[in-house]
C-alpha cells in the first residue's frame, strides 16, 4: 500500500472538464455496493424473522436506541440521515483494509462533504421544528450579543466535525502504509486490525455528534450537553 499526499488526489478520469478523483471512485463504489446489500437484504422480509432479518432488526434499533439517548425523543425523523450516515462511514472507514483500495474519508474532500451535509441537516431540522423565525432567533440566545459568537461556534463545530474524522482515518492509513514500506507483509497486520477499531469508532463519534447538533438545533435542551470525545 502506497501513500502519497493526504491533500493530494489521484485523477482517475475526466467527464469533460470535471475531474473524477479516486476518492469520488471509491465513494461511489461503496454506496453502489451498500445499496445493493440493502436491497437483497430487504427483498424478503417476512413476519417471522430469519437470522438474516434479525440482524438487520437488531442494527436498525440499535441505531435508534442511540439516536432516542441522544436526543431524549422519537428518533424515527432523524433515522433514515443518521442510520445512512453511519452505515457509509462505516463501510468508507474500514475499506481501506482492503488491498489497493484507500478509505475515502482519508481524503479532506469526504469529511469535508459529510460535515456540510451534516451542517445543512442542522438548519433544515432545526427551521422544521421551530419555524424560520423561531430557529433564526435562537442564534441570539441567550442575549443579543452572543449572536457572533453562535454564528462562528455552527462554523467551528463543523470544521472540527471534518478534521476529527480526516485525520483519525488519515493517520492510520499513513501509518500503516508506512510500517508496510519499512518492514514488509506481515507486521502491519495488528495495525490493520487497530485501524479498523478506529474506523468503527470514529463512524460511531461521527454520527452521535452529528445527532447531538441536529438534537440541540430542533430544541430539546436535553442534548445540547451531551458531550463526546474521541
Amino acid at each position: 500500500m502506497t501513500q502519497g499526499s493526504p491533500l493530494a488526489t489521484v485523477v482517475v478520469f475526466h467527464v469533460g472538464p470535471v475531474a473524477v478523483t479516486r476518492p469520488v471512485v471509491t465513494t461511489w463504489a461503496i454506496m453502489l455496493a451498500l445499496a445493493l446489500a440493502s436491497w437483497a437484504s430487504t427483498r424478503r422480509l417476512g413476519l417471522t424473522a430469519t437470522r438474516r432479518q434479525a440482524t438487520l432488526e437488531l442494527l436498525v434499533t440499535g441505531i435508534m436506541s442511540q439516536i432516542e439517548e441522544v436526543i431524549r425523543s422519537d428518533g424515527r425523523p432523524l433515522l433514515p440521515l443518521l442510520g445512512t450516515l453511519f452505515i457509509f462511514l462505516l463501510a468508507a472507514n474500514v475499506s481501506g483494509i482492503l488491498p489497493g483500495v484507500q478509505a475515502p474519508t482519508a481524503h479532506i474532500e469526504t469529511p469535508a462533504a459529510l460535515a456540510l451535509i451534516v451542517f445543512l441537516a442542522v438548519h433544515v431540522f432545526g427551521i422544521r421544528a421551530r419555524g424560520l423565525v423561531g430557529y433564526l432567533g435562537s442564534f441570539a440566545q441567550p442575549k443579543l450579543i452572543m449572536l457572533p459568537l453562535n454564528i462562528l461556534s455552527e462554523i467551528t463545530r463543523t470544521f472540527s466535525l471534518m478534521v476529527r474524522l480526516f485525520g483519525n482515518i488519515m493517520s492510520g492509513e499513513f501509518l500503516i502504509g508506512l510500517v508496510l514500506a519499512l518492514a514488509g507483509l506481515f507486521l502491519p497486520i495488528p495495525l490493520m486490525a487497530l485501524e479498523l477499531l478506529i474506523g468503527v469508532v470514529q463512524a460511531y463519534i461521527f454520527t452521535v455528534l452529528a445527532t447531538v447538533f441536529i438534537g440541540a438545533a430542533v430544541g430539546d435542551e436535553s442534548a445540547a450537553p451531551a458531550a463526546v470525545h474521541p
